[in-house]
């Protein structure tokens, strides 16, 4: 008999080497070799990135194999055998897991828990639950704390958006060093399946965000729409050392999943990214190394909004309004180190509707045309050139004339999230998997 295993890992890697997705990587070679089939891409899941006791991009990872029956015991042997050997366990705070659930299908209940994970905190002792009820089994390392992020792994079926990302793996002598790969062809590569790959390169610094810059196995990585643009991306590209391995994942990066809609500012709660809507109430201010803060209110409550430095062009946009502008703010919702109120930090501001700007001037001279000159609050003004005087005269109004424009503003590409939409992946959003086979090479 045939049987259908999905399996969940997270958190094998530390600060210092390792990762989860080249263990992923060696997992698909060793399991195709037992004789297991691969039904879906490895999924690479981003789960809530505000958490505190994640590693980097807080990413967990799901294979999804059919094999016979007989097979399933060395299956489950290989997993643990690679896990245990490549996981970095005596770092403090690398908390490995794996989860194997035996099903055809997913049950709703553990998908409830995937969005939870995504968009919130989840607990071991839910995660602990739910495999039980449903007859899957987990191994956990030192905390366990890697269940929860294996089963949220195993409970993201995409059914909804999703991309997907080719990710090329370094070989072992050169892990560590700086990575070698062609700048020139990059930036080739960035203009050939435009719009259909994202965040290659940031234009606004002529720098290349698709190497990473830690000690780990990753030598690039190119996120797109289809498994096909992926790989010409990947095959655009001239890397400069080896390639060890490389392999096409799908993905839920630069979909939003993270974000939840706030209905009123006093629902904000701090590890949550939210959408949220309110009217400029403070105008934005600068605090040292040229962070832009401004606070939005509605009838619930107030709540800071921090555009910092790295947010580059949205940081500019942040520093044009004004109070009364109507807008939605996209964030993480952290408390400040010593503060006492949440703050939202920005990757997006959507700006809904501006406020008339107003300035005040005082008059002109009747007699020679000359700005006049102030004599003193409610004395009136008079004209330094020609002496005449204007008791009665009063300030006029200009109407200013605003630069910014309404609409939707992103962070520049060299801060956004794992997760965060570009403005280019607007209207080209998934509603569930598609309808085709995979592709013949999808690893190697």
């Amino acid at each position: 008999m045939t049987i259908r295993i999905h399996i969940g890992l997270d958190d094998t890697d530390s600060t210092r080497g390792g990762c989860t997705t080249y263990i992923a990587a060696l997992l698909v070679e060793r399991l195709e070799t037992l004789g297991a089939n691969f039904n879906d891409y490895p999924s690479l899941v981003r789960l809530n990135p505000n958490v505190p006791w994640k590693t980097r991009g807080n990413g967990a990872l799901c294979l999804r194999i059919d094999c016979d029956e007989t097979l399933e015991g060395k299956a489950k042997e290989s997993v643990v055998a690679l896990v245990e050997e490549l996981s970095d366990l005596a770092f403090k705070g690398t908390d490995p897991g794996i989860v194997f659930l035996s099903k055809p299908e997913v049950p709703e209940e553990i998908k409830a828990f995937t969005q939870n994970a995504i968009t919130g905190i989840a607990t071991l002792k839910e995660a602990t639950r739910l495999i039980r009820k449903f007859g899957g089994e987990a191994l956990g390392f030192n905390t366990c704390r890697g269940i929860i992020g294996a089963l949220a792994a195993v409970g993201e079926t995409f059914d909804g958006d999703h991309t997907y990302e080719v990710i090329a793996y370094r070989t072992p002598e050169h892990i560590g060093t700086k990575r070698r790969v062609d700048r020139a062809s990059i930036f080739e590569m960035d203009r050939a399946t435009q719009p259909f790959t994202f965040n290659n390169v940031d234009q606004e610094k002529q720098r290349v965000i698709i190497t990473p810059r830690g000690p780990d196995p990753i030598l690039f990585g190119v996120r797109g729409e289809t498994p096909e643009i992926v790989k010409k991306a990947f095959g655009l590209i001239k890397p400069l050392e080896k390639v060890e391995r490389w392999v096409i994942f799908r993905t839920n990066q630069g979909t939003d999943a993270h974000l939840k809609r706030a209905a009123t500012l006093s629902e904000l709660e701090h590890y949550t990214s939210i959408i949220a809507r309110g009217v400029v109430s403070r105008n934005p201010w600068v605090v040292p190394l040229r962070h832009v803060l401004f606070s939005i209110r509605d009838a619930s409550g107030e709540v800071d909004c921090a555009a910092y430095e790295p947010t580059g062009s949205l940081r500019k946009i942040a520093k044009e309004l004004a109070v009364g502008d109507v807008v939605e703010v996209y964030g993480a919702v952290r408390m400040p180190s010593g503060g006492k109120a949440l703050t939202v930090n920005l990757e997006k501001i959507n700006v809904l509707s501006l406020a008339s700007k107003e300035t005040y001037q005082n008059p002109v001279c009747r007699e020679c045309g000359k700005r006049l000159e102030s004599m003193g609050k409610g004395q009136g003004f008079r004209c330094k050139k020609c002496g005449t005087r204007f008791e009665n005269a009063v300030k006029a109004k200009i109407a200013e004339e605003r630069k910014l424009k309404t609409g939707l503003y992103v962070t520049s590409p060299r801060s956004q999230r794992h997760l965060t939409k570009p403005l280019w992946r607007y209207g080209l959003e998934k509603e569930g998997l598609e309808a085709k086979a995979m592709l013949r090479n999808w690893h190697s």
